[in-house]
């Protein structure tokens, strides 16, 4: 199989897995437990929490672990004082665009602010906004569809210091730099599945002056931020993938923009097709078009056929669906954004994998 999908998750790396297998087996200690089996268990998640800490700039107590990117959004959002208004951006994950309906159903004000036709947040309009005090901003870093990059720091020093920014940074992790401090937010989100690691556990990243109210209640585990015994394997794996993402961060960019360049040359040769937010920073390993009359849905299914795995970058399907929200918000028309195919590539992708892809696309032109 040709596997073009790593913006929806990436094969765990051998070395994460090897990581791994130990707290699978022998070391099955509670690491809540006082004894030496639960001591083991502890240490290695103390360890896990420096690791995924390094990858973000920030210290080990800062880091709150959770069973994925879409918990830790949750956890970032959460608040009980419903005088809070929220912000966000038109083009955000689902994992938050969901919770700020549902906040909006129960009287919380929420307001979202809109995008150019790159996806990138308009800073002047942004620092425009009317801001009511407590107020909770969230902003991605990196679009998971088109892969654009926003301009967190910017954005950031447009809000007044009470506000508390958050920012989804569940793609952006291993494929470009992510300094918590320099991004100047008071909370951030990661995701273990996206970085080569196993699904299932993720992070938030908390400032130190910042006060977090739990979601789940019942245990004083991730200093009494996130009740539960602690997944230890996966935990594990995130910290060991963490380390080779820190490590192995620009030579497996430079890899990924290279296959990335080589597959936008060869697209930009082929009829009434459209690459998304192409005039934008994007991620590095992220392509995201559109063709003039093809269905993405039927066309993702036939390169299915030919085993290529791809991504559909609406969220329609070939029964005649909405097409997808970023590229609605983005004004993309109806019918092109429905013929949406995105791309996201992994450091196992190869230039004769991208050649590949071209060659059958074509067939279906």
């Amino acid at each position: 199989m040709i596997y073009l999908d790593h913006n929806a998750s990436t094969p765990v790396d051998e070395r994460v897995l090897q990581a791994m297998l130990p707290f699978l087996t022998t070391y099955y200690g509670n690491p809540s437990s006082l004894y030496k089996l639960g001591r083991l268990t502890r240490s290695a998640i103390d360890t896990a929490r420096e690791q995924v800490a390094a990858l973000v700039g920030v210290h080990a107590t800062q880091v709150i672990f959770t069973s994925g990117g879409t918990e830790a959004n949750a956890l970032a959002l959460h608040t009980t004082d419903q005088r809070t208004q929220l912000i966000i951006s038109a083009i955000e994950h689902p994992s938050v665009t969901e919770l700020a309906l549902r906040l909006k159903k129960q009287g919380r004000t929420v307001a979202t602010v809109s995008v150019d036709n790159n996806g990138l947040v308009n800073t002047a309009a942004f620092s425009a906004h009317k801001i009511t005090s407590p107020a909770l901003v969230s902003i991605m870093l990196a679009n998971n569809e088109t892969g654009c990059i926003q301009a967190i720091a910017e954005l950031r020093q447009t809000m007044p210091a009470e506000v508390i920014f958050h920012t989804d940074a569940v793609q952006a992790l291993g494929k470009i730099p992510v300094n918590f401090k320099q991004l100047g937010v008071q909370r951030l989100s990661i995701s273990s599945h996206k970085i080569y690691g196993p699904k299932g556990c993720g992070a938030l990243i908390v400032d130190e002056q910042t006060a977090v109210e739990p979601l789940l209640v019942g245990g004083e585990q991730e200093q009494s931020y996130r009740a539960g015994t602690e997944n230890v394997a996966a935990i594990v794996g995130f910290g060991k993938a963490a380390e080779l993402a820190l490590s192995e961060l620009a030579s497996r960019r430079d890899k990924l923009l290279g296959l990335r360049l080589q597959l936008e040359q060869a697209l930009r040769q082929l009829p009434n097709l459209t690459i998304f937010s192409d005039s934008v920073e994007r991620l590095p390993n992220t392509v995201q078009f559109g063709i003039s009359g093809i269905d993405g849905e039927m066309l993702l299914m036939g390169l299915d056929q030919h085993n290529i795995a791809v991504s559909s970058g609406s969220a329609c399907a070939s029964d005649g669906g909405q097409p997808s929200p970023v590229l609605t918000a983005m004004g993309i028309a109806p019918d092109l954004a429905k013929s949406a195919i995105r791309l996201s590539l992994g450091v196992q992708n190869t230039a004769l994998e991208i050649n590949q892809f071209v060659t059958t696309l074509k067939t279906f032109l």
